[in-house]
């Protein structure tokens, strides 16, 4: 119990001093001291103004909303990365395994590529077409792996794979017959946000919530699952219906996270891998633990994504690939291992 104390304690500093930073580094640095005397004086708890008032707009309206998004998205992928290698049991797993991305990446660039209007009352309609087209290949890959009222695991990567890379296709044919759009096509998927300010963190906020919040109480049928479909049935599990609502649970947040912030690569297979080494392979704290690490850890790589190449700011999603690309080559390596040795 103390362990897991411990690792609750060691993710929250951690989140805690990447959500500073984060608020502190940009074109105008703000010192953490001053930021908290800011928020203070937010809530009334001094009175005396001794820092520019540009730096309450910057903290305010541009800071603390971009901020906050980039939290939930981390805690999103990591969280459902975490559900996904649990229910597939399988560490090399990721939130993008049945064509999350694929689908949504697909319907940003139908919305580009049509020149739909900005926003409709005040809201960007990207997100929207994102968000819609990550959910239809879910369903499409559910309904085309479901077997009578079952729905096999390995179908259903197969399924994944097959329609993942029919939706990347054709994303790939609308951004060369759209060639005014490829840039901001690309900013999406490398991982670049399409709206800015509070808009995005209030519209996904409903679905972040309620995903986070189911993914949490996933823990103990997870674990079940991990002795194998046939096990977990004689345990009394209910195996087929944990699994539909796992897979929507997941993808529902997934694809809330993507809308707004573009497709971010291999965070939701890193953070929960690491904290799986770290602290251990119990669901009822992985995934809980997987999601406030996330959070952090998508943080720091939007901060090197804004500090790299300052004033110029990187797609956060080259900063995770680049991470995380020689991670999973380890993660596959050291899986071999234990296969043939």
């Amino acid at each position: 119990m103390k362990k897991i104390k411990n690792a609750y304690l060691i993710v929250f500093i951690f989140l805690l001093l990447a959500f500073v930073f984060s608020v502190a580094v940009g074109a105008v640095y703000i010192s953490p001291g001053t930021i908290g005397k800011i928020i203070a004086a937010k809530f009334g708890v001094i009175s005396q103004v001794n820092w520019p008032e540009s730096f309450e707009a910057i903290i305010y309206q541009v800071r603390l909303p971009h901020v906050v998004l980039v939290m939930m998205t981390g805690a999103a992928l990591a969280g459902s990365g975490a559900a996904f290698q649990g229910l597939f049991r399988n560490p090399l797993a990721d939130p993008y395994l049945i064509g999350v991305a694929s689908g949504a990446g697909l319907g940003a660039v139908i919305a580009m590529s049509l020149n739909w209007p900005q926003d409709l009352g005040g809201f960007s309609l990207i997100p929207l077409a994102a968000f819609l087209g990550a959910m239809v290949t879910v369903g499409l890959v559910y309904w085309l792996a479901r077997v009578s009222t079952i729905v096999p695991l390995t179908t259903l990567i197969l399924s994944g794979v097959a329609v993942g890379s029919f939706a990347s296709a054709m994303t790939s044919f609308l951004m060369l017959r759209s060639n005014d759009q490829v840039y901001r096509a690309l900013s999406f998927l490398l991982g670049g946000t399409t709206v800015s300010g509070w808009d995005p963190v209030i519209g996904s906020l409903p679905y972040l919530l309620l995903g986070l919040v189911s993914l949490g109480f996933s823990g103990h049928p997870l674990n079940v699952l991990q002795f194998g479909e046939d096990q977990a049935r004689q345990m009394g599990l209910p195996v087929e219906r944990v699994k539909i609502s796992l897979i929507v649970v997941a993808s529902l947040t997934t694809a809330s996270a993507v809308a707004f912030s573009g497709v971010i690569g291999f965070l939701g297979l890193i953070i929960p891998h690491l904290i799986r080494m770290l602290f251990g392979p119990d669901y009822r704290h992985l995934i809980p633990l997987s999601i406030i690490a996330g959070a952090g850890g998508l943080l720091v790589a939007d901060l090197l994504a804004r500090v790299v190449i300052a004033p110029q700011i990187l797609p956060v999603g080259v900063i995770t690939s680049l991470a995380g690309a020689p991670f999973f080559l380890w993660v596959l390596r050291r899986a071999k291992r234990e296969v043939f040795w």
